[in-house]
């Protein structure tokens, strides 16, 4: 059980610069060595170990083996698609408490939770004065139930903030007005840390703030106040030295340093950049770097907290006070950077340099965020992906069809289209709209156009997503968003768009000339991710550019060309423009920034971002803190976790006679598991959905249902690409129910075995789980009924993800798996284990016994006390109310 932090005695008083008292806070240098601050201040002896945190301080020696270390983070930031499930969860936890007598308006979250709908803006409407009005209409008739649940949310929690729709996309609204660097809490000063069950929650990082992306069950566990167990990574010094080249962005750098990382390799590592090039880059261009962290691999990539950080949250409208605090509290934890005085020698795993004026103007693709294409080897790059075969890098375009062109006509004009035409250009995506270089930038490319009399094809579908309500101020400020409008260019939302493939439909005469001739059509996006089949089905080639290359690229209306030689297009006098008389200097860029970016601009747009807007304001909600369910209801369902729940744990349960489920290879991952993208109109979810007179244009996304646990149980295994073992070489969501030899779906095959009074167990190979983290891979196989996994071996997130369901994770001894040991499928599995939970150690061995006489060892994968009181309790969801009902009547 807790007890008494034993590191109480480094607890000191941060007195102001004027004379008075911040707050308490724990010494670092008090101890002589820099362990992290999170370990000691939640040292328990039970959740958060001193063996914990004399692992951190030898992280030299620890951090190559592979050494797990608990965490808990300041706080949890969730966007709307993970919100849901989340929200759901509390509101059952507040229904299981009522049932079991306790209070139960005592479930909040324990740690602060920020909360912004950010992933439901789709680009319906484009190139129009009206389109902000229009796609929120469209994102609030789809979503409205949701929207209504959220929002009931927000009311009956405390402890969570709600940022409405339309406010902005949510790394962005993280770095300019949710990240609190230090807290202040009850006179309690500790570093802002966050965990987010977005990828590009790194952003952050730029901020000096430590976050970085984890799944709902991690995220879920966090806000409840229990530790994530994380893997102590190592950390790669990135030294950065001298200054960007004039009208090279931030974006170029980025995608160079992607690249570098990528083949460097810092996958599960920490990147923590350092140098005298440090001074040279904006907070912006930090958090744009700090962003792309999940497309180099790292875990995180870090900019220390310096003078550049301090200037950023002033310019953003935190108080003097509030920034005062933040550096005294760093400075006297030795957290706090100055570049003015000497720098002493840091110690990393490894090490990567790079001169800033060594950066070149670039793009990345077609396919890939890591395939960067130097800006004047893009038209010989373009066809020689034209020439090869069919890869990341090649789409095998025979040389006699390259040169093809296809006619059509757009609403009364004819029109034409070729191999590399862009028919999507997007200003998108936190990456860049948080950078107000580039974003004005983009906006001075505009304006140079359009007095030179250049024109944007009009089937060009082109559009601006602004990450906040900042963006537009400043652009209209600056006089130049009528510029981007004249292009196309106009604002259709606040939020994710086409980097998460919501462009929207293009329009049909130029989907039709794709589609009848088989071109290669392009986008060019400000995004993170280019991945095919991500942005738009019909775009094959996806580049990745900086905001002024994307209005480059649309004004030239293709990527087959050369910027240096070729013109972006014929002026209105006739003469040929290129790209070098439509492009700002930096100097232009960082006068018009430092005229237009305003702190006032900040104020004005957070002060109001929650008050919301007319739309959220209408939606009418229960009052209640119970939240009232509606059985009719597809998207917002009360899931059956706490049923029949008592305040006696239920202790640990063994499995009998199980049957075999699915029988799988090696490297099944969290997407193979996980219902994700559309539903298909076959499926168990349609069927569910079609019986409760859904149409099947309604049938929305199964990310836009993860409220909703019938249908993401029926979704649940049922990738197209699954291939089960039982099915002797088909592939697809099928399995065999063992007993009548029946080809069943999954989720078919689950609940007559549920029926039938039968658990259920899966067999599989080597990196079970691994992939993105996603709570739902570990909440659909519990209600399908399975009750243990047992593999070569785990991917480390997803088998905590299982114990925090209750289902056992066991390990094939090494050497072992199922094939070693005659294993069909076809057997039933019997797994002892003892009644009391005092009797199993972490990791013990264990004996598996089939009903073909065949037996075997293997090893339980609980691998701390946490983790077996939570299987004690039937999931970390139970253990967590029958604590607080313990703990606080």
């Amino acid at each position: 059980m807790a007890t008494e932090n034993p590191f109480k005695s480094i607890l000191k008083t941060l007195q102001r610069p004027d004379g008075g008292e911040f707050g308490k806070y724990y010494s670092l240098p008090a101890l002589n060595d820099p362990r992290i601050e999170s370990a000691i201040r939640n040292c328990d002896e039970f959740q958060v170990k001193s063996k914990d945190v004399e692992k951190i301080i030898d992280w030299e020696t620890t951090s190559p083996k592979q050494v797990e270390i608990p965490f808990k983070p300041a706080r949890v930031l969730l966007q709307d698609f993970t919100g849901v499930p989340a929200v759901v969860d509390l509101a059952c936890m507040r229904d299981a408490m009522n049932k079991l007598g306790g209070d139960s308006n005592k479930i909040n979250p324990l740690v602060p939770v920020d909360l912004v709908i950010d992933h439901s803006v789709q680009v319906d409407v484009a190139r129009s004065e009206n389109a902000v009005q229009a796609n929120m209409e469209f994102e609030f008739r789809r979503n409205k139930e949701r929207f209504a649940f959220l929002k009931w949310g927000s009311n009956a929690f405390h402890n969570m903030l709600v940022v409405p729709p339309g406010s902005g996309i949510v790394h962005q609204v993280n770095l300019e007005y949710l990240g609190r660097v230090v807290f202040n809490t009850n006179g309690m000063l500790y570093p802002d840390s966050v965990v987010g069950t977005d990828s590009h929650t790194t952003m952050i990082d730029g901020l000096g703030v430590a976050g970085w992306g984890v799944g709902g069950i991690e995220a879920e566990a966090a806000m409840l106040g229990q530790p994530m167990s994380m893997v102590l990574p190592g950390v790669v010094g990135f030294k950065l030295s001298g200054k960007l080249r004039d009208g090279v962005t931030a974006t170029d750098l980025v995608l160079t340093v992607t690249q570098m990382l990528r083949k460097h390799g810092v996958v599960g590592m920490f990147v923590e950049f350092y140098g005298e090039g440090m001074s040279e880059l904006s907070l912006a261009d930090r958090a744009t770097i700090a962003n792309m962290s999940p497309e180099y691999g790292a875990t995180m990539g870090f900019f220390p907290v310096d003078h550049v950080t301090l200037q950023y949250l002033k310019l953003t409208g935190r108080s003097d006070d509030t920034v005062s605090m933040i550096e005294s509290y760093l400075r006297a934890n030795k957290m706090f950077v100055d570049y003015s005085e000497p720098q002493s020698e840091r110690v990393y795993s490894s090490y990567l340099e790079l001169n800033l004026e060594e950066v070149v103007p670039c793009v990345s693709g077609p396919k890939r965020p890591h395939d960067r294409v130097p800006l004047n080897e893009m038209k010989a790059d373009w066809h020689a992906c034209l020439d090869n075969r069919v890869g990341f890098k090649g789409f095998a375009i025979p040389k006699e069809y390259q040169s093809k062109v296809a006619e059509f006509n757009f609403h009364g004009t004819p029109a034409q289209l070729r191999h590399g035409d862009v028919v999507i250009a997007a200003i998108t995506s936190c990456t860049n709209t948080s950078n107000p270089s580039v974003m004005l930038g983009a906006a001075l490319v505009a304006k140079k156009a359009c007095e030179l009399g250049l024109e944007v094809k009009p089937w060009i579908k082109t559009s601006l997503a602004p990450g906040s309500g900042v963006v537009t101020k400043y652009l209209q400020n600056s006089g130049l968003q009528k510029y981007l409008n004249h292009l196309g260019f106009h604002i259709v939302g606040y939020g994710c768009t086409t980097c998460i493939g919501n462009s929207g439909d293009i329009d049909d005469a130029v989907a039709a000339a794709i589609t009848e001739n088989d071109i290669v059509a392009a986008a060019v996006l400000s995004g993170n991710r280019n991945f095919e089949g991500r942005v738009h089905p019909l775009t094959r080639a996806n580049y990745l550019a900086s905001p002024p290359l994307v209005v480059a690229y649309a004004l030239a209306g293709s990527v087959n060309i050369d910027f240096e030689t070729e013109p972006v297009g014929v002026g209105k006098d006739g003469k040929k423009i290129f790209l070098r008389d439509i492009w700002p200097s930096s100097e232009e860029v960082a006068h018009v920034v430092q005229k237009s970016v305003l702190p006032d601009m900040f104020k004005a747009t957070y002060e109001a971002i929650t008050k919301g807007n007319p739309m959220w304001n209408q939606l009418s909600v229960p009052s209640g803190t119970l939240y009232a369910w509606d059985p009719k209801s597809t998207y917002i369902h009360e899931p059956p976790y706490f049923k029949d729940m008592t305040m006696s744990p239920p202790g640990p349960h063994g499995v009998k006679g199980a049957y075999c489920l699915l029988n799988f290879g090696d490297s099944i991952t969290t997407d193979h598991i996980s219902p994700a993208g559309s539903i298909h109109k076959d499926s168990p979810a349609a069927k569910y959905l079609m019986e409760r007179g859904v149409d099947r244009r309604d049938f929305n996304s199964y990310g836009s249902r993860r409220g909703n646990d019938e249908i993401m149980a029926r979704g649940t295994f049922a990738n197209i690409r699954l291939v089960n073992k039982l099915l002797n070489g088909e592939v697809g969501p099928k399995t065999i129910h063992i007993p009548t030899g029946e080809k069943l779906s999954v989720f078919d095959a689950a609940m007559r075995y549920k029926n039938e009074g039968h658990d259920t167990v899966i067999l599989a190979g080597a990196e079970y789980g691994s992939g993105s983290s996603r709570d739902w891979a570990a909440k659909g196989p519990m209600l399908l009924g399975v009750k243990a996994v047992i593999a070569k071996s785990f991917e480390r997130i997803h088998r905590s993800n299982l114990v925090g369901m209750g289902i056992i994770p066991l390990c094939f001894k090494p050497g072992e798996d199922a094939e070693t040991h005659g294993l069909t499928g076809h057997e039933r599995y019997t797994i002892d284990l003892p009644s009391s939970v005092s009797e199993i150690r972490p990791g013990q061995d264990v004996r598996v016994v089939t009903d073909s006489g065949k037996s075997f060892t293997c090893v339980i994968r609980f691998d701390t006390e946490v983790e077996l009181a939570y299987f004690d309790h039937g999931g970390i969801l139970q253990y967590v109310i029958r604590n607080l009902i313990n703990v606080r009547q």
